[in-house]
Order: structure tokens, then C-alpha cells, then sequence
């Protein structure tokens, strides 16, 4: 069943367009054609609706010189009109307007997306088909192309993909710059993120579109950002703190809250996720660190569940135990 967002239909081959961010240097087609006789095209060629080719260059290439007039191909519907003239974009001394940094880490994410679903269908297509089937499975690991590559390595790995899409969109692998573009972009949408950090991350990005250097705003974002979430943690187990200073008399728990006690499965469930956790910690790190309420909180916990463990081993020492908890 075809994917959201796509369309699968017979195409002719000549009516497919192919823009000059696709690779001219294809290299040796031989295998792929090879494969393609014996097996078919086990991966449809990626195109937008109205023909211009988004992922396959090698596999349009490679059924051409093979005399094929008509190809199954993929119709991606929903591409931005900017991404859709990179694509279909042919004579390169066309005048154009140059992309802002935030309009060219957009088509980057776009087109990323669109070259990773191609890679996961031909992973899928090829899964079970035999090692005959790996010279149309590997297309597109060759971070010099768009979507084509050579036909004798793995599957294209996330890292070439983000390759492939920035220099398809900027000339050169630039994919680092745009994912933090992306990531800023991100964290001034996320209403869950802290006033202050969405506000700085907006003004750096207005200044990278203004011509700013991206690594230093990146990184001076990314600390305050730390910053906030240690603050709202440390906010957070000030306020557990309090909640367990506070004399039980003054604790407004409803009684049927109180008296209610959760199953043995959540205590297996609890103990099972804290396995092994006191080596996740340096305790050399840990011991000064910890400020005096922090510390106290720990030790409250801490003897919480010794006292525990000893009522427990008290009613297991008594009691017949079961076989499994529930």
C-alpha cells in the first residue's frame, strides 16, 4: 500500500524531468542494469506530480539504455513550490534569487525527508529478495549525488542522506549548519521550552538570516538552554522537598488517594527501570555537588526505602510468597 503522501502509477520514461541538481557522473550502470533484467525495478523511481524527478537518477538512467518507454514510479504529492524549482531548476546560469539561510535549511529538512523515505522503500523492497537484489538496494550512498550512487556499498547511511540534501539545496555538504538551523527553528516552536530560550533562539536566528556565523549563536543557545533545564530540575526537586518536610497534618492528600496503594506490577516495573542505576553516576561527582537540600531529599528517599525493604523482607519472612507478581 503505497505511502501517505504518494501515488504509485505507470509513467513514461521520456515525460520524467531532470533537474541539474541531479549528478551527471553516474558511473559504471552495468550491475544495476544486471539486476534490474533479472528482477525488475524492485524500487520505483521518486518523481513530483508533474514529472520532475525527486529521487533515482541512476535507476531512470539505468532503464533508459534499457529501451524502457513506461516505469512505476512513486508520485510525491505536498512539495513545497520552492523545493519543487530546485528540483526542476535545468539551466545554470538562470538568474535566480538567492535562499536565506532559514529558507535554505527548510528545502534541506524537506528534501532530507524525502530521500530517506526513497532509502527505507528500497531497504524494504530488497529485504527479501537476495543478494541479486542489492545493486538497485544501494543507490544513493554517494554523497556527491542526489538520490544515485554507487551500486556495490550499503543502503545510504542518515549522514550521506543529510549530505546529499545540502548540496543538492547549497552547493556543498552544509547538512551540519542547516540541522542546527532546523534544531533553532525547533526549540522557537516548542511552547514546552523555557520563555527565555525561545526568545534568544529567535534572535539568532534573525541574525543568521542577516549573515551571522550559525556554530557560535548554535552553541550559545544550546548552553542557555542547559542552563534553564538544570534550573527546572533543581526547581523541581526543591518543590518534592518541600511536599516531604511538610508536616503530614498539612498534607490535603483526599483519604481514598491516600489509602489507595499502586499494583505489585508497577513496584516490578519501578525496581526494574532503577536496576543498575548507581552505576549511571560518579559519587565522587554526586557528593559535593549536591546542595544541602538536594542532599537531604536523597537521604529521605534513601532511608524511605530501607524502611521499606525491611518491612517487606519481614512479610516475606512470614508469608508464602506467589510465583509472579501481578
Amino acid at each position: 500500500m503505497p505511502d501517505k503522501g504518494h501515488i504509485e502509477l505507470q509513467r513514461s520514461v521520456d515525460s520524467i524531468v531532470v533537474g541539474i541538481v541531479h549528478r551527471t557522473d553516474l558511473g559504471d550502470l552495468a550491475p544495476l542494469k544486471e539486476s534490474i533484467e533479472k528482477l525488475g525495478l524492485l524500487q520505483p523511481i521518486t518523481i513530483a506530480p508533474d514529472g520532475t524527478l525527486i529521487c533515482g537518477r541512476r535507476r531512470l538512467e539505468a532503464i533508459r539504455e534499457l529501451g524502457w518507454t513506461t516505469v512505476r514510479v512513486w508520485v510525491r504529492t505536498g512539495l513545497s513550490d520552492r523545493l519543487h524549482g530546485l528540483l526542476a531548476w535545468q539551466d545554470e546560469n538562470t538568474l535566480h534569487k538567492p535562499f536565506t539561510e532559514l529558507e535554505a535549511a527548510r528545502l534541506y529538512r524537506e528534501l532530507s525527508l524525502a530521500m530517506k523515505e526513497d532509502n527505507q522503500r528500497r531497504q524494504e523492497a530488497t529485504r527479501f529478495k537476495g543478494p541479486e537484489a542489492s545493486e538497485e538496494a544501494v543507490e544513493g550512498d554517494d554523497d556527491q549525488s542526489l538520490c544515485g550512487g554507487v551500486d556495490s556499498t550499503p543502503p545510504a547511511r542518515p549522514g550521506k542522506t543529510r549530505s546529499q540534501a545540502a548540496r543538492a539545496v547549497g552547493g556543498v555538504d552544509g547538512h551540519q549548519r542547516f540541522d542546527r538551523i532546523n534544531e533553532l527553528v525547533d526549540l522557537v516552536a516548542d511552547t514546552t521550552v523555557a520563555l527565555k530560550v525561545r526568545e534568544v533562539a529567535q534572535a539568532g536566528l534573525d541574525q543568521i538570516d542577516s549573515g551571522a556565523h550559525v556554530a557560535p549563536i548554535y552553541r550559545d543557545v544550546m548552553h542557555l538552554k542547559r542552563q534553564e533545564d538544570e534550573a527546572e530540575l533543581d526547581r523541581l526537586a526543591r518543590e518534592a522537598l518541600e511536599r516531604v518536610k511538610q508536616p503530614r497534618a498539612r498534607r490535603k492528600v483526599p483519604k481514598e488517594v491516600a489509602q489507595r496503594k499502586r499494583s505489585v506490577r508497577g513496584f516490578v516495573h519501578t525496581w526494574t527501570d532503577m536496576n543498575g542505576w548507581s552505576t549511571r553516576y560518579d559519587a565522587d561527582e554526586i557528593g559535593p555537588m549536591l546542595d544541602n537540600d538536594q542532599w537531604a531529599l536523597f537521604e529521605h528517599v534513601l532511608n524511605e526505602t530501607t524502611a521499606f525493604h525491611a518491612a517487606a523482607a519481614q512479610a516475606r519472612a512470614t508469608q508464602p510468597t506467589t510465583a509472579a507478581a501481578s
